[in-house]
């Protein structure tokens, strides 16, 4: 834990209550925080920050937030500040401002999570690397709540929560070892924020499977899975589109493979 870190975890108090209460709240701090942009591009700390009592289970995820009426910590209610922030600005700065938003979120326990499971992307392994080390950053504050994250009906603890959401990553960049979940984070993500082009390329061809896996029937299957068709698809790919899957996240290869599977229909 670093100097001056809380031990328990804090959350800014807009993201507790009812859901409608929640949100309401959560969409005022992100036109607070718009408007505080707009002037000196600058972001505002939450007005109030609570200890979440050891234990006490936070909502990480809105496909498991069933009890609308019940009060309770909604992290993944973020999302709307964000939609609140976007709101107030100029729509043609929406980009810069997301990843404004994310780096200054980054710097808190509850940002660092959020962002670390809703994935926001695509994005490059350099930012997915800033992602993982803010997470392990706040991990012993992080570590004593539990967690409601896409298992209905059932808290998980933090290494739970960052497996479901996060073990492409270790997956990809730390595929051996008996290591701890916060050990093989650690490992994936300084691999990550300091790889070259070919150190991702390794990284995709390790997650390829899975993607193809998940990626559905695909008409030209057999040709998309050859990984020498893989590599000299990657080795060819400009700078912009090689950034959005450089990270191996499994969904943006599947995003790829149907791209090359639409470029393989055409001829």
């Amino acid at each position: 834990m670093t100097s001056g870190q809380s031990s328990s975890l804090q959350l800014p108090s807009f993201l507790h209550g009812t859901f409608r209460s929640a949100r309401q709240k959560a969409k005022r701090e992100g036109l607070r925080c718009g408007e505080q942009y707009q002037k000196d591009g600058t972001f505002l700390l939450p007005r109030q920050l609570v200890d979440v009592p050891p234990g006490e289970v936070v909502m990480a995820h809105d496909l498991v937030d069933f009890q609308h009426e019940r009060p309770a910590w909604r992290l993944y209610l973020v999302s709307d500040v964000m939609s609140g922030l976007l709101d107030a600005v100029d729509p043609k700065n929406t980009f810069p401002t997301r990843d404004a938003y994310e780096d200054f979120c980054l710097e808190t326990a509850w940002g660092a999570l959020h962002f670390a499971l809703v994935q926001m992307g695509p994005v490059s392994a350099q930012r997915t690397a800033k992602r993982l080390q803010a997470v392990l950053r706040f991990w012993e504050p992080l570590q004593s709540a539990r967690y409601l994250f896409k298992k209905l009906g059932t808290a998980q603890t933090l290494e739970d929560v960052m497996v479901a959401a996060c073990d492409w990553a270790m997956d990809a960049w730390c595929p051996v070892g008996d290591d701890s979940v916060r050990q093989r984070l650690e490992i994936a993500a300084e691999r990550m924020a300091r790889a070259t082009r070919e150190d991702c390329i390794e990284a995709i061809l390790r997650e390829m499977p899975r993607a193809l896996a998940h990626a559905g029937k695909l008409k030209h299957g057999g040709v998309v899975a050859d990984p020498g068709f893989q590599r000299e698809r990657l080795a060819t790919l400009d700078s912009w589109s090689f950034d959005r899957v450089s990270a191996a996240c499994t969904a943006d290869l599947i995003w790829l493979l149907t791209i090359w599977e639409r470029e393989l229909e055409k001829h």
